[in-house]
């Protein structure tokens, strides 16, 4: 098997959702966080740390809805417990990001597969 290939049942652990972001706070002491909450539906509303502040502004955040790993261990970020990970595309270098959305209007909650 090739270096870096996973099996599918290791993928199939993974809970991704698409949820709405439904307020953005900029974190005190924190040069590239946001402090984002989220709705995900049946999941309910989710706090997690996103580190989109030199490619966003929290109004261009606010109401996106965007793809949520939802089951990924809890971890304290600048003293906040950040509970799952937004999907986003970056370049090698770290000079673009580009936070993934559905390409349709959907739900909350909604499972991706």
């Amino acid at each position: 098997m090739a270096e870096g290939v996973i099996e599918f049942s290791d993928w199939d652990k993974l809970d991704l959702r698409v949820a709405q972001i439904k307020k953005a706070e900029d974190i005190p002491g924190a040069d590239k966080l946001y402090k984002l909450t989220l709705d995900v539906g049946e999941l309910g509303e989710r706090i997690i740390c996103a580190g989109l502040k030199p490619f966003y502004s929290k109004e261009k955040l606010l109401n996106r809805k965007i793809v949520y790993f939802s089951n990924l261990k809890p971890r304290i970020m600048k003293g906040i417990e950040s509970h799952g990970m937004l999907l986003a595309a970056t370049k090698g270098d770290h000079s673009k990001v580009s936070v993934l959305i559905p390409s349709e209007d959907i739900e909350v909650g909604s499972k991706i597969s």
